[in-house]
């Protein structure tokens, strides 16, 4: 019998979260093509057991995003989602960091690794806090240029997305 911590085909269990909307921007941004969340996963699942993954998007009710966020459902992503909230000066906020931070904190201490998809360095206060606390490794996907020297540093590995990794 294995505990709960062990995995039963003796890869490490991880977590992935996603920040949906820079790993969009910064794809766009930097290669001019979408992130293949299918080639993502099918490399996750060769390496890793998939504990739980996370996708965290901005729902504007678009039709075209909807369809979007059905597929990576169906690819064995749970989807969350916060609503666009435009401002009355014509700026807009959709910003998951605070969500990201409390799922990481509380699924990151029962895992092998977490797993983020992001450029934001905002997020490297929390890769050290895991690694510091819970010595828990996190490894980032991110696009060169417009990931954070901080977040890169911050990491375990720092994985370029790369043309495997582009549709």
């Amino acid at each position: 019998m294995t505990s709960h911590n062990e995995p039963q085909n003796n890869k490490p269990r991880v977590g992935i979260f996603v920040d949906v909307q820079n790993i969009y921007y910064t794809c766009r941004e930097s290669y001019r093509k979408n992130f293949d969340y299918n080639a993502f996963w099918a490399q996750m699942k060769q390496q890793y057991t998939i504990d739980c993954a996370f996708a965290y998007a901005i729902h504007r009710g678009d039709e075209k995003q909807n369809q979007f966020q059905n597929i990576l459902r169906a690819i064995g992503f749970e989807v969350k989602l916060k609503p666009f909230i435009q401002r009355r000066d014509g700026s807009a906020k959709g910003d998951w960091d605070v969500g990201i931070t409390i799922d990481m904190l509380e699924q990151g201490k029962n895992l092998d690794k977490v797993i983020l998809l992001s450029g934001d360095g905002d997020f490297a206060l929390l890769l050290g806090h895991l690694k510091h606390q819970y010595n828990v490794p996190c490894d980032v996907y991110g696009a060169d240029k417009l990931t954070a020297e901080v977040l890169k540093q911050s990491a375990e590995q720092f994985h370029l997305i790369d043309n495997s990794l582009l549709l």
